[in-house]
């Protein structure tokens, strides 16, 4: 099992950017897939995005298609999420987290590790 920790958060002005980072410790990082999830105030948790073991495959939902991006580097076990254009829609947590696949992720099925989170506020 990975250990996660999420950092990047802040508060930015509508139509800004903000990259989070995810730092894995555990020699299996590379054999996981990875996402990122958030949750707003009142909220229940989504899905934000989700990477493959090997990077080949990116996933997202429509609501940050197009704005968001996730990536990995699997020599510095991070997994980074990049965010622009963003919206006051997109104020929550970001959690960053580890399943065996992508499907897990996609449908928040069995996750096997999250992280604690890293807040992202996003003001009008």
């Amino acid at each position: 099992q990975v250990q996660l920790v999420e950092s990047g958060g802040g508060l930015v002005q509508a139509g800004g950017s903000l990259r989070l980072s995810c730092a894995a410790s555990g020699r299996t990082f590379s054999t996981y897939a990875m996402g990122w999830f958030r949750q707003a105030p009142g909220k229940e948790r989504e899905f934000v995005a989700a990477i493959s073991w090997n990077g080949a495959n990116t996933y997202y939902p429509d609501s940050v298609k197009g704005r968001f991006t996730i990536s990995r580097d699997t020599a510095k076990n991070t997994v980074y999420l990049q965010m622009i254009s963003l919206k006051p829609d997109d104020t929550a947590v970001y959690y960053c987290a580890a399943a065996s696949g992508v499907v897990a992720l996609t449908t928040s099925g069995a996750i096997d590790s999250w992280g604690r989170g890293t807040r992202v506020t996003v003001s009008s």
